[in-house]
């Protein structure tokens, strides 16, 4: 039996302004932005090249999210993409031996950067070793 996640859930306390964050300044496509009968909103936005995506939700407990994780080919060109489209990403780094030290390093899916939404989720950026299976993207 196949199980894909496909929608994961982010707590956020203004659909709006973390509907702008994540589809103008992080890049990903709105999917879905409609108010059902009810009232309810869905907000459903996808990373590029992804196949899962994220469904902004109220309530809960805005920014509890941690370790959000997009998996890239270049974190050096996902920052650079990022920072520019006014992400607050930090610095690329890398661990040695259980240390992060800036910069990218040379031991697989040891480089990566980090960033939060509005609301404080906390997101990974992470490269992939090359040559490990995936899909490519930022």
């Amino acid at each position: 039996m196949e199980m894909k996640l496909e929608v994961v859930p982010v707590p956020v306390s203004d659909v709006d302004r973390a509907k702008e964050f994540y589809g103008e300044r992080a890049g990903f496509a709105v999917d879905l932005d409609r108010t059902v009968p009810g009232g309810m909103r869905i907000v459903q936005l996808t990373p590029p090249g992804s196949g899962c995506s994220i469904h902004l939700v109220t309530g809960g407990s805005p920014g509890s999210l941690s370790g959000l994780t997009l998996v890239v080919s270049d974190v050096v060109a996902a920052h650079k993409e990022l920072a520019g489209r006014g992400v607050p990403v930090g610095d690329v780094v890398h661990f040695e031996n259980g240390v992060q030290v800036k910069g990218p390093g040379t031991e697989p899916w040891s480089t990566m950067a980090f960033f939060a939404d509005p609301d404080g989720n906390a997101w990974v950026v992470q490269e992939r070793p090359r040559g490990a299976g995936g899909q490519d993207g930022v």
